[in-house]
């Protein structure tokens, strides 16, 4: 099955959803309602995916939409779990370049600044791509389509100088199906197939530290695309062309699943002297199928010394530009899925459930304010079992320093000698089958703060 590929074009198109208040966390990370996330003193880095993926070497990244930035499960869930962003749309030439030399960065600028905040990686995606273009580009003639093309890449990538790890120069410029042939572009169709290579070595001259990578769908078996891509890759190879990455997107769903040769793919491409990169991940489906698909694939992507990261693209399922699915490593709620415990495991990670890999107790929690009056709200913690049942669970609450505890329910709590940090455990409701859930609740005064308190990660027993 051919995946579609013009997903990006779509992912604005789909409706906002309404923001929740509930705040889903899984066994590491404390979340506040601002989306200011910490870890917690004893948690280790590699309890996250860009902990783990960084123990390893490389990078564990996911494709950003700005309009998304300001809701605190998004941005804290971002900020914990990952070590490196992809703007989702806001790169590309309608966005940045609507009308001829005159860019509007803003949207991407936003991306770019909060990931440099929290010291990530950023891929920068896309320059030259047939889709998502302004009208005005294909009205050109070959001449000025030539000089629109040069002046867009350097115009982009010399604003982002120096703070992209690397550039997608070049998007889906070949065929799918069994000819390998260039897809008709305004590029392709009026400058020919010379056009990727000018490219590449007008974005070296624009960026010389920025990698240089080749992205495309459909390519991650051997086929007759990859081959092509492979050919055009050895040739640029062989003549000095600046290329330093190929980009392999990699959807996939139970029609079009992860093939048999994947690795071996990767690792042909790397023996050429480039780096690899899983730039688009998201595997359609649920429970422990979805998880070993996610798991062959980070699997893959670890057996290649030069595949330097995985790119999945969104966060939560309700986010993906596949907007009737569950592709993704959280579900609507921010909820951690047996594929995202999968892939954590196959980092070598610590922290996840068994996710149908690991075998061993977990519990997520999630946070709700419920009620909110006067001079108090209240706060309830649920504790969800993992795929394993448990015996007991703790949990910790911290508050701002303005606040206090009133009153507590369904759970016994202990506190720190500072008041501020209670540990909850059972009250008789520590017994949960797998998948299994209970609450807690809690009154806090406010005293003029209404943030949410940090709920700590769930330990289960």
């Amino acid at each position: 099955m051919v995946i579609d590929a013009c997903h990006e074009e779509r992912a604005d198109q789909r409706p906002r959803l309404p923001v929740r208040r509930a705040f889903t966390l899984g066994v590491v990370g404390l979340l506040t309602a601002a989306g200011v996330l910490t870890l917690a003193g004893t948690a280790s880095a590699a309890s996250t995916l860009g902990g783990a993926a960084a123990a390893k070497g490389r990078y564990f990244g996911a494709a950003v939409a700005a309009n998304h930035l300001g809701e605190g499960q998004y941005a804290a869930t971002l900020d914990t779990e990952f070590n490196a962003v992809t703007p989702e749309n806001e790169m590309k030439w309608e966005s940045v370049e609507s009308s001829r030399n005159s860019f509007n960065f803003g949207a991407a600028d936003q991306i770019v600044s909060h990931a440099q905040g929290k010291s990530m990686k950023i891929r920068g995606h896309t320059l030259v791509w047939h889709s998502q273009l302004p009208g005005w580009v294909g009205g050109l003639g070959a001449t000025d389509l030539r000089s629109a093309m040069n002046n867009h890449i350097t115009k982009v990538m010399q604003h982002y100088q120096g703070k992209i790890y690397a550039w997608d120069v070049v998007n889906e410029a070949f065929q799918d199906g069994g000819s390998g042939a260039r897809r008709s572009s305004p590029f392709q169709d009026k400058l020919g197939d010379g056009f990727i290579e000018e490219a590449f070595r007008t974005a070296r001259a624009a960026d010389p530290n920025a990698k240089l990578c080749y992205n495309d769908y459909n390519t991650d078996g051997q086929n007759a695309k990859s081959n092509a891509v492979y050919a055009m890759v050895k040739d640029f190879k062989a003549r000095g062309v600046p290329i330093d990455c190929v980009g392999f997107q990699s959807h996939f769903n139970s029609q079009s699943p992860v093939p048999g040769d994947y690795q071996q793919n990767l690792q042909r491409f790397a023996d050429l002297g480039v780096d690899v990169q899983i730039t688009e991940l998201d595997i359609e489906g649920s429970g422990s199928a979805q998880a070993d698909s996610y798991r062959r694939v980070t699997q893959a992507c670890l057996a290649v010394s030069r595949c330097t990261g995985i790119t999945v693209w969104g966060i939560p399922d309700k986010y993906s530009w596949r907007a009737s699915g569950t592709p993704l490593l959280f579900d609507d709620n921010y909820g951690k899925k047996p594929a995202y415990d999968a892939v954590l495991a196959a980092l070598g990670g610590s922290g996840g459930g068994d996710g149908g890999g690991g075998g061993g107790r977990s519990c997520t929690v999630s946070y709700a304010e419920t009620q909110r009056w006067g001079d108090r709200f209240n706060g309830q913690v649920t504790v969800r079992a993992g795929s394993s049942a448990i015996s007991g669970w703790t949990v910790t609450v911290t508050l701002r320093s303005a606040q206090t505890v009133s009153a507590t329910w369904n759970g016994s709590p202990s506190w720190d000698s500072s008041g501020k940090v209670m540990t909850m455990k059972p009250n008789g409701n520590g017994n949960l089958g797998a998948g299994a859930s209970t609450s807690f609740g809690f009154t806090v005064m406010a005293n003029g703060d209404w943030s949410a308190p940090t709920i700590g990660s769930c330990t289960a027993s």
